[in-house]
């Protein structure tokens, strides 16, 4: 085990001073990450979460267009997505259509990998969507978050996906954003959501199994001069763009990976951090599940479910088939 943790660390800092953060995570973590989640689960329950996957995405294709009506008043929901997921920011749009009366609008921005046709697929879906690509997002990320004066928040953005959830939609922009995983879908009508989205007053977020932010909240309390809340998830995250204090955010980064290293959880101990000094609306776990058990995924009672962990198998076998009997 000793040996093991030391050659982990090894890696990540060699990775670090050859500037291979994202070949080192191709090579190595990805592949390790496959081969734990094969032992975990089996081989033939690996295999049945692979081809439900496919089906998913296939099903994706069936999807019958959003009608637009002139009037309808829009609500804009927020996703980063791409290659891997934009079947699932799909299901999870036009999931939460279903329960509504407003006309949503996904606004996607682009991880690097959502090429022309997966464009067309959502378009095709989803005829009022607007696609942010990567050279727009680039630009602003220049313009705004320049390499010289954030070289850390630059280097996650780089090699850790999951920060730009926070930097490449919220950076150079201004007003309230909902940003949705992609990796959820509803079954009721989401009041709590629907009515932050018509009047946001203070950022939101949902309730986690437990915290998950893979740092001492001693340590983030110390950064941050608050009291960190418990067991935030960022599955739902609403925040105001012109108040994230990017200066602010780059020094908690710095601190972080220098005294802790990197960890996949950091968006998420990121957000925390940021909402610790404000007041937040939180939706209500009861109706907003994190990691649905196989029972409420086969007969949803919740409004929303996040299928992290454990219950992506129940998400790719069963969840999504509920959506289509819904249509």
């Amino acid at each position: 085990m000793i040996l093991n943790i030391a050659s982990n660390q090894q890696i990540r800092q060699l990775a670090k001073q050859l500037n291979l953060g994202a070949i080192a995570y191709k090579l190595y973590y990805a592949p390790k990450g496959f081969l734990e989640r094969i032992f975990r689960q089996g081989t033939i329950n690996s295999a049945i979460d692979y081809w439900s996957r496919l089906q998913m995405e296939n099903a994706a294709d069936q999807l019958p267009p959003v009608e637009l009506q002139a009037s309808e008043k829009s609500l804009d929901i927020y996703f980063l997505s791409g290659r891997k997921f934009w079947y699932q920011t799909c299901f999870c749009a036009y999931s939460m259509g279903q329960y509504t009366n407003l006309l949503l609008c996904p606004i996607i921005y682009d991880d690097g990998t959502l090429e022309k046709k997966y464009q067309n697929k959502i378009k095709r879906i989803f005829p009022n969507t607007k696609i942010i690509l990567l050279p727009e997002i680039e630009e602003r990320i220049e313009k705004y978050l320049p390499q010289n004066k954030f070289p850390y928040l630059r280097e996650r953005r780089l090699n850790y996906p999951n920060l730009k959830k926070l930097t490449d939609i919220h950076i150079g922009s201004q007003g309230w954003k909902l940003v949705l995983d992609s990796d959820m879908l509803f079954f009721h009508k989401p009041d709590f959501l629907l009515e932050w989205l018509t009047s946001p007053q203070k950022s939101c977020h949902m309730v986690d199994v437990e915290t998950s932010y893979g740092y001492p909240q001693t340590f983030m309390s110390s950064l941050t001069q608050t009291e960190i809340p418990e067991q935030l998830n960022v599955g739902i995250c609403g925040l105001k763009s012109e108040d994230i204090d990017w200066e602010k955010l780059e020094y908690w980064c710095k601190t972080m990976i220098e005294q802790h290293g990197t960890h996949y959880y950091q968006e998420q101990a990121l957000i925390a951090m940021l909402m610790s000094s404000q007041p937040c609306a939180v939706a209500p776990p009861e109706d907003y599940i994190v990691m649905p058990s196989r029972e409420e995924v086969i007969k949803p009672q919740a409004v929303l479910h996040h299928y992290v962990a454990d219950s992506k198998s129940w998400y790719f076998r069963y969840a999504w088939k509920r959506v289509l009997q819904t249509s």
